[in-house]
C-alpha cells in the first residue's frame, strides 16, 4: 500500500473508531482509534519529506488534544450526552432506615431472585436485602440473619 493511502486510511479508521465510541462506550474502540492515529503519525513521520512529517505529527497531536478538550467540555451538555448521564441529584437518596424495625430472625419472602442481592417483603414492606452464601429464588421463604447500618442479610428459612 502506498504510504499516503495508508496514512489516510489510518486517519479515517482512527476517526471512525473514536467516533463510534460515542455509541458503544467502553474505551476499547477509542483506544484502537488512538492507536490508529499514532500509527498514522508514524507513517507520516517516516514517509513524508522533512517539513511535512513534523507538521503531520504535530497536527495529529493538536487535533487529538483539541478533540479531547471539546469532548470533555461540550459532550455532557449535548442531547446524546444528557441521555447517557444521570440527571437526578443523588442527595435525596437514602438507605431505608426502617431496617431496625425488622429484628434478626424475622421471616419474609424473596420478591426477586437474590443473586446475592435483591428485594424481599417483610410484614408487607419491600426492602433491599443481601443473601448470605447461596442464591435464593423468588418466592422462597427467608429470614433475617443480620442487620447493620441499613444492610440486611438473609438466609433461606
Amino acid at each position: 500500500m502506498e504510504p499516503t493511502s495508508l496514512y489516510i486510511t489510518l486517519l479515517l479508521v482512527g476517526f471512525l473508531l473514536i467516533g463510534t465510541e460515542i455509541f458503544l462506550p467502553g474505551g476499547i474502540l477509542g483506544i484502537f482509534g488512538s492507536v490508529a492515529w499514532v500509527a498514522a503519525a508514524g507513517v507520516g513521520w517516516w514517509n513524508f519529506p522533512a517539513p511535512w512529517n513534523m507538521l503531520s505529527a504535530f497536527a495529529l497531536l493538536l487535533v487529538g488534544i483539541v478533540t479531547f478538550v471539546v469532548w470533555i467540555k461540550y459532550f455532557p451538555k449535548s442531547r446524546i450526552g444528557k441521555s447517557l448521564s444521570l440527571t437526578a441529584s443523588t442527595k435525596d437518596y437514602k438507605a431505608h432506615n426502617e431496617v431496625d424495625t425488622f429484628p434478626v430472625g424475622a421471616t419474609g419472602e424473596a420478591v426477586s431472585t437474590l443473586r446475592p442481592s435483591g428485594i424481599a417483603r417483610f410484614n408487607g414492606k419491600r426492602i433491599d436485602v443481601m443473601a448470605d452464601g447461596e442464591w435464593i429464588e423468588a418466592g422462597q421463604p427467608i429470614k433475617i440473619s443480620t442487620t447493620s447500618d441499613g444492610h440486611v442479610s438473609v438466609v433461606k428459612s
